[in-house]
């Protein structure tokens, strides 16, 4: 199992339209072979002492694959190249972590 944290970063005031793109994309995703998870979520205050403040122009999209090579054809599919043209206008930025159970 590969799991997979995305966090794109959003020019200030465009979450909703993002996110009105990858409920588009959501769908066609979770269509693929090998796709366990694929979820956008967004930051929840609370009054845990070490959780970082909300971040309001951020999704973070949790994933998660039955093989690396599920992962790398998700990144080569169609609508992928789409879901990118149609959010270039929102996304400042994506880091990812790829990991794996480290115990089981």
């Amino acid at each position: 199992m590969i799991h997979v944290v995305a966090t794109i970063t959003l020019k200030p005031g465009v979450r909703g339209p993002f996110l009105d793109v990858f409920r588009w994309l959501t769908p066609l995703v979770r269509a693929e072979p090998g796709c366990v998870e694929y979820q956008a979520t967004t930051d929840v205050p609370t009054t845990i002492a070490v959780q970082d403040p909300p971040r309001p122009d951020v999704v973070t999209v949790i994933e998660k694959w039955a093989t690396l090579e599920a992962l790398y054809a998700h990144g080569a599919m169609q609508h992928m190249a789409e879901y990118r043209v149609k959010v270039k206008d929102y996304v400042t930025g994506v880091t990812l972590q790829v990991t794996e159970p480290a115990t089981e």
